[in-house]
């Protein structure tokens, strides 16, 4: 930045630099107004008019630049000099440049267009800066020479410039040397008080630590005494505890004799019991394997029952499919030949338009080609009249310079100039006719233009009919539509519920990580807790060690040093009074937290198996309405089956063979027929439906148990399905 300068009310500043950028910034909102960027010029000083308008600004270009609303209004050559300073009065009426070669140019202000300027000769060096005092009566300037000339400004007739207003006075207040004298001595004062009150401070801190010091040696004291107390109260219990001990012992072994009887006699019942039930579990798996076999015999004969019906089914299924297809093959048919027949119409209606349009066209341009060739003929033929004309007003005007010599011949003359003015009236007239035939031409291209417009309404009407017919086809593409929405529709909802799975999935494993974590932390607690323990059981055993040395006070005081220095650390002792309780209260305060976790993941962990297991209740019991209505199904189908086997029999058609025989005396026989294959049916359907049961009952046993496994979990009494297990009890029986 070469330069910087202030607007009259200090409301902007414009700076300008090397870049050849001059921008003009508002210092009420610290943003930039206008910016005026030439990259081939590097600028050495800019100014503001007094209006606060117009920068100027002189650069390497040798121009002086008008610059306004971010645009360069007018450039003013500086002939072959280069400016360095610019400055602008305070009454707009006059401007001061500086040179590189060291003069000071004065000139009027707004600048002339032509070369109007007084240059003075002043400095040995480039003027670098340029400044007009307040009143406009004084300019100063520096040069690269090093040195300050101050110039007295005059106007043209030798006056000196009238100050158009009074300088305004300071507001600065000056201060006598005695009141700075006692602001000093105050202030010496005020620092002597300040360390005086540093050194009472000092020695108040001193006392105090004095006093703590005091009180540190007191509670010691208390320490060391207390200490001492639970020493002995310490071996009072080591002893009480010894006694408990051998008690303990002698109770054990009673129970360990008891115990070892016990289970001699627990033994020997056990195995007798054993042998009963190994009898029964040989009894049951005879029975099971003639069950079995029941039911691999009867879901074989419901495989090939249900491989026909499937055969069946899947035949009269593809013929409706067929027809179906061929009804919708012939409907598409239909649809693409009347797209075909639409657009043929289409075209011949449009071909005809065209042809009929062209004929017209070429008909009509060939008229305005004869009228055009009529038109230039008759245009031709005016302008050779113009031309008789203008050559016979030449011989007039070469009569009327020789009437002074023919004025005999005046008279004739006159008669052929009026016998001329009526051929020239004549053939005004046969112009104006001409005129009319055109203006007639022109009506009839005007209506030929308006048979074009009611042709091209006559389009849009076709047009119109073309979008209505699209518009019947369209229902049937929004019906597509919906059908395919509704089909979007429920793989979405299929998909929402794969997420929710997945999201109550993750649920459960972040409660599972959680309690791990919970686990692990009461493990490493209760780690800590047995370290804890053996070393406090080793600390007995040492001063349970010492205690034997306590009639040699030497050897007593020797195993106490090297009981404080194996258990207790230097470091230690300083922080042991005040860490105990703190480590207490830390303990506690983690415990309760943890415990507060873990009533809280219990909660949740009971509230998700209550949620699943109703969850499997419902989904068990929709299957089971489902194998119901599957079951009544194929009732029906091998009813209707029977019907139409017993209708061919009649008509002849096939030869009817029953699955059983029975006696003509039998009324209804057809009945009797169906009743043993729906009754095996019914069986077969049971089966299926007790083993599918077992399977789930088995699945839901094997979580309950994972589930009870996991610490905290709790069972819920009230759940059970009564449904699954009275079907089972009822099959059970019905077996037997």
């Amino acid at each position: 930045i070469r330069s910087i300068v202030w607007n009259a009310d200090d409301s902007k500043l414009i700076s300008g630099g090397t870049d050849g950028a001059v921008y003009e910034w508002n210092l009420s909102s610290g943003k930039r107004e206008t910016e005026c960027v030439l990259k081939s010029c590097s600028y050495n000083c800019v100014t503001i008019s007094p209006d606060s308008k117009i920068i100027f600004a002189v650069g390497s270009d040798q121009t002086i630049k008008e610059i306004a609303d971010s645009s360069i209004l007018r450039e003013m050559s500086a002939f072959d000099v280069i400016y360095t300073a610019i400055v602008i009065s305070h009454s707009g009426r006059m401007m001061f440049v500086g040179t590189s070669v060291g003069t000071v140019r004065a000139m009027k202000y707004p600048l002339p267009l032509q070369k109007e300027f007084n240059e003075y000769q002043a400095h040995a060096g480039p003027v670098t800066k340029m400044l007009l005092t307040f009143d406009d009566q004084y300019l100063l300037t520096i040069a690269a020479d090093g040195c300050l000339f101050t110039w007295k400004v005059f106007d043209k007739e030798g006056r000196g410039i009238k100050r158009e207003r009074e300088v305004g006075f300071a507001e600065e207040v000056l201060v006598t040397k005695t009141d700075m004298e006692e602001k000093a001595q105050v202030m010496l004062e005020l620092k002597a008080r300040v360390e005086e009150l540093k050194m009472e401070n000092e020695y108040q801190l001193r006392l105090k630590d004095m006093n703590y010091s005091e009180k540190i040696k007191e509670l010691t004291d208390k320490f060391i005494q207390e200490m001492e107390s639970l020493k002995t109260k310490n071996q009072v219990l080591r002893t009480e505890k010894e006694k408990q001990d051998v008690l303990h012992h002698k109770h054990i072994e009673d129970l360990l004799g008891k115990q070892s009887q016990e289970l001699q006699d627990l033994e020997c019942c056990n195995n007798q019991k054993l042998l009963l039930e190994y009898e029964k579990y040989q009894e049951l798996q005879l029975k099971s394997q003639r069950m079995q076999e029941e039911y691999e015999k009867q879901l074989r004969d419901n495989d090939e029952t249900k491989s026909q019906a499937l055969e069946e089914l899947t035949e009269f299924y593809e013929a409706k499919l067929q027809e179906k297809t061929t009804l919708l093959e012939e409907a598409q048919e239909d649809v693409r030949q009347q797209l075909r027949e639409f657009e043929e119409t289409k075209k011949q209606i449009e071909e005809d338009e065209d042809r009929e349009i062209q004929d017209i066209k070429t008909k009509y341009e060939k008229k305005l080609r004869d009228e055009k060739e009529s038109n230039l003929r008759l245009k031709g033929e005016t302008g050779i009249m113009r031309k008789k004309f203008s050559s016979l007003q030449k011989e007039i005007e070469e009569r009327t310079n020789d009437i002074e010599s023919l004025k005999g011949e005046q008279a004739k003359l006159q008669g052929v100039i009026k016998s001329l003015e009526k051929d020239i009236q004549g053939l005004k007239q046969e112009i104006q006719e001409r005129d009319e035939t055109i203006q007639d031409k022109e009506k009839r291209i005007y209506d030929l233009k308006k048979k074009n417009q009611e042709l091209e309404k006559f389009k849009f009407v076709l047009n119109y009919k073309i979008k209505e017919l699209k518009k019947q086809i369209e229902p049937r593409e929004d019906e597509i539509k919906v059908m395919k929405e509704q089909i979007q529709e429920m793989e979405s909802e299929l998909e929402r519920f794969h997420k929710q799975n997945t999201k109550l999935e993750l649920n459960i494993t972040e409660l599972w990580q959680k309690l791990r974590a919970t686990d692990q932390e009461m493990l490493r607690e209760i780690q800590k807790k047995r370290n804890l323990e053996a070393l406090v059981r080793r600390f007995k055993t040492d001063l349970h060690n010492c205690v034997a040395y306590i009639q040699e006070p030497r050897l007593l005081k020797e195993k106490i040093r090297g009981l404080f220095e194996k258990y207790v650390q230097r470091a230690d002792m300083v922080e042991i009074a005040g860490l105990n309780t703190d480590l207490q209260q830390e303990y506690a305060r983690q415990r309760e937290h943890l415990e507060r976790n873990l009533a809280t993941l219990k909660k949740k962990v009971v509230k998700e198996g209550e949620l699943h297991r109703t969850d499997y209740v419902r989904i068990m019991q929709e299957n089971v309405t489902l194998i119901k209505e599957i079951n009544e199904l194929r009732r029906e189908l091998k009813f209707t089956r029977s019907q139409v086997y017993d209708l061919e029999a009649a008509l002849k058609l096939t030869k009817k063979i029953r699955p059983q025989e029975v006696p003509e005396a039998v009324p209804s026989r057809d009945m009797l027929s169906i009743a043993p294959t729906m009754r095996l049916n019914e069986q077969e359907e049971t089966g299926r439906i007790i083993e599918m049961q077992r399977i789930e009952i088995r699945r839901l046993r094997d979580q309950i148990q994972e589930q009870e496994q996991v610490p905290g979990f709790h069972t819920l009494p009230g759940i059970r399905l009564p449904s699954l297990l009275d079907s089972e009890v009822d099959f059970e029986v019905q077996t037997k």
